[in-house]
């Protein structure tokens, strides 16, 4: 059942991954005026950004200006006003620091979110987002945890860990376990993606995924209405009184 008092924090490794993979989720819980904060790790210069990279001249800060740009294109046409870059290196992303665990940490204590979704726990031909899947989750660990103290801020409750879907699922042996309506934010998404043309060539791709979930979301519910949908794993086991 929805409650919009159950906070979403979005950690997305890259300048675009929060788009392509949970956009329309997001802007589905802004639209029923839920809280989201997306923290983007990166703004994805050396990895994620090869089309800009074939320009002639190109230099490492102008790509990341164009990136961040995009990102907060993006971030708008969803509805997210609470977004930060934290503007880490990308390819290989270095998040095994003391200092970068307990800043997430800190940020997740401070924020109490009900829910955090991120990257998944297998992404075979993207290091970065592996690393980012153990980073948000040691990080929620020194959250929860009384005996880790860090100043300025309290220990929060357990949140629900949810995992973006990869870009090869098939490879990466990704199977659904959440499956999420965007029919009523698709267009949204579809702007957000469109704002990204430094990956232009995912744009159709995340447009036909999302048409892919659609099918297997009316399927599996047997609700005509859902066209278009996102999926995602499950860091835990559902917990409830009920089976839902």
């Amino acid at each position: 059942m929805f409650d919009k008092t159950q906070k979403v924090l979005v950690i997305s490794g890259h300048a675009a991954d929060y788009v392509w993979r949970a956009g329309g989720t997001i802007a589905k819980y802004l639209n029923h005026g839920a809280e989201v904060k997306v923290v983007v790790l990166s703004m994805g210069v050396r990895g994620e950004s090869n089309d800009l990279w074939d320009q002639p001249n190109q230099t490492y800060e102008n790509v990341r200006k164009i990136r961040k740009s995009e990102s907060m294109a993006a971030a708008e046409c969803l509805g997210v006003k609470d977004i930060e870059f934290w503007d880490f290196e990308d390819y290989y992303m270095d998040l095994e620091s003391e200092e970068r665990i307990t800043r997430l940490a800190k940020l997740i204590r401070d924020f109490e979110p009900y829910h955090i979704i991120t990257h998944g726990e297998l992404d075979l031909l993207n290091p970065d987002h592996d690393a980012v899947n153990k980073f948000v989750f040691k990080a929620s660990v020194l959250a929860i945890s009384n005996g880790v103290p860090i100043e300025g801020s309290k220990t929060s409750k357990q949140t629900r860990i949810f995992g973006f879907e990869p870009h090869q699922s098939e490879i990466c042996n990704f199977k659904p376990e959440v499956i999420i309506d965007i029919t009523e934010t698709i267009e949204k998404k579809e702007a957000a993606m469109n704002c990204f043309k430094a990956q232009k060539h995912l744009i159709e791709y995340y447009g036909m995924k999302a048409f892919i979930r659609g099918n297997h979301a009316r399927r599996l519910s047997g609700s005509k209405q859902y066209k278009f949908a996102e999926s995602f794993t499950r860091r835990f086991p559902y917990v409830g009184e009920w089976l839902v």
